[in-house]
């Protein structure tokens, strides 16, 4: 990509407040609309959200959709929305024992609610607080059961495939441990014997880096600095690596652009978290050096690979490993065609890239380290294409947000409008969701106050 070097946070601002504006109105239209009957909304056919039965991993960001959009503007009509219905429709997913969604379902909607009420924004209840960070802490622990040992001792939160997967997807969803453990919470199994949270989110992050992400270092044929496998498979009954996977990219040895910017987001979110412990707590895993140096170099690979392998303009099609990519030639030397007639770009990937490229940009500057200027500029330049046509959806009569995202290309699921020979012109939950995350973190940056899960975020200085 073309990294926008003179573009700065007060040239985004008058694209943020029109899009904040479209973003309420998109909210309302759905929630007016959508029949809870019908599952959760996942993804727009023709323009119109529909429900696509695999795991129920989207219904927080419908809710947290509406909590970011209190946070940026203060109408209470979007806070009513997100906390009665995460009151009366998320509890199932604080429970779930069969995904590895957890961090996008609660960090979405209770953590939001936890984090607004700890910022003033909500007016102090001791027990509405207490049931919050009670939502967390069970989240968190129920995530942290879904446990696979591997041949060395250590291990990994298994994906909703089974015992046998390690998605990237988690390193994401990894923030429900991070939260639960910062309040005070511990998993207890068999025989009253406590798990430590912290224990397995940095197990779970030094394998997902270990096996899923590639550095260039003659592991495989196909090991390229930064590329990531969707899946890592082992077998189930002694622990042992077999092979990478993918379930929603183009091939094992492909790089799927949303699973790659799950782990650039994943890893900058938790270097924060990881700078906020004491060394003491960080001993028993090598010392802060190890820990940081593993999740850095996972969070610059990936993050350098997605700046070599994007469009110009910042938007990644759906797999750097396509077939039909070779017959777009010079793709990375112009900015992404979400109308072309080889493969679809993935938009989605780009809100949450660069938010993560925003994260990890704060954490190298207050580290002294002068990359973190090339990932701020870098995640300024994605985030102007996003807000703008013909990424944002102006249309009142279509419901998503952001447009030209892809859900699951292999499978054959994502809209083919008339005339076109692949899928585009469709949002998605998860998409329109963090395009409004990054929209506020952006906010927040301009306005200099703090903002994280935990309750602050990392401003740039």
């Amino acid at each position: 990509m073309r990294i926008n070097e003179s573009l700065t946070l007060q040239d985004l601002e008058k694209s943020l407040s029109h899009f904040f504006d479209v973003s309420g109105k998109k909210i309302k239209a759905l929630h007016d609309s959508w029949d809870l009957k019908n599952g959760t909304p996942v993804f727009t056919s023709n323009g119109r959200y529909t429900a696509k039965g695999w795991t129920e991993w989207t219904q927080g960001f419908m809710y947290g959709w509406a909590i970011l959009q209190f946070d940026a503007t203060d109408d209470e009509s979007f806070l009513e929305i997100g906390r009665k219905s995460t009151v009366d429709y998320m509890a199932p997913h604080v429970s779930h024992i069969g995904v590895h969604d957890h961090g996008f379902n609660n960090v979405s909607t209770y953590g939001n609610l936890r984090r607004l009420m700890l910022e003033g924004r909500l007016s102090f209840n001791e027990w509405e607080l207490n049931f919050y960070e009670l939502a967390l802490k069970i989240s968190g622990a129920v995530q942290a059961s879904r446990w696979s040992t591997l041949n060395d001792g250590t291990g990994y939160i298994y994906s909703f495939n089974g015992p046998q997967s390690l998605f990237i997807d988690t390193i994401r969803s990894l923030r429900s441990l991070s939260l639960a453990y910062n309040l005070g919470h511990t998993l207890m199994i068999e025989g009253d014997q406590p798990i430590s949270l912290l224990d397995r989110l940095i197990q779970h992050s030094k394998n997902t880096a270990r096996y899923n992400i590639f550095y260039g270092e003659g592991r495989d044929t196909y090991d390229i600095k930064g590329r990531v496998a969707h899946e890592s498979i082992f077998n189930p009954v002694n622990g042992a690596y077999r092979c990478p996977s993918s379930q929603q990219g183009y091939c094992a040895f492909s790089t799927w652009t949303r699973g790659l910017a799950w782990a650039i987001l994943g890893y900058a979110e938790q270097l924060e978290f990881i700078s906020k412990l004491s060394d003491k707590e960080l001993d028993p895993y090598g010392g802060r050096e190890e820990v940081v140096n593993f999740m850095l170099k996972a969070a610059t690979a990936t993050a350098d690979f997605y700046l070599k392998n994007t469009a110009l303009d910042g938007i990644p099609y759906w797999d750097t490993g396509a077939p039909g990519l070779v017959e777009l030639e010079g793709w990375r030397d112009r900015p992404a065609d979400p109308y072309n007639s080889k493969e679809p770009v993935d938009s989605s990937a780009a809100s949450i890239a660069a938010q993560g490229l925003l994260r990890l940009a704060s954490y190298l500057k207050q580290n002294g380290n002068p990359k973190g200027q090339q990932y701020f500029q870098a995640a300024l330049t994605v985030s102007k294409t996003l807000f703008s046509p013909p990424y944002l959806s102006e249309d009142a009569k279509h419901q998503g947000l952001i447009l030209h995202s892809i859900y699951h290309q292999p499978n054959g699921w994502d809209y083919i409008p008339e005339g076109s020979l692949v899928p585009n012109g469709e949002s998605s939950l998860w998409g329109d969701y963090h395009a409004v995350e990054l929209a506020v973190y952006l906010k927040r940056l301009l306005e200099e106050k703090e903002f994280s899960f935990d309750g602050k975020f990392h401003v740039l200085k």
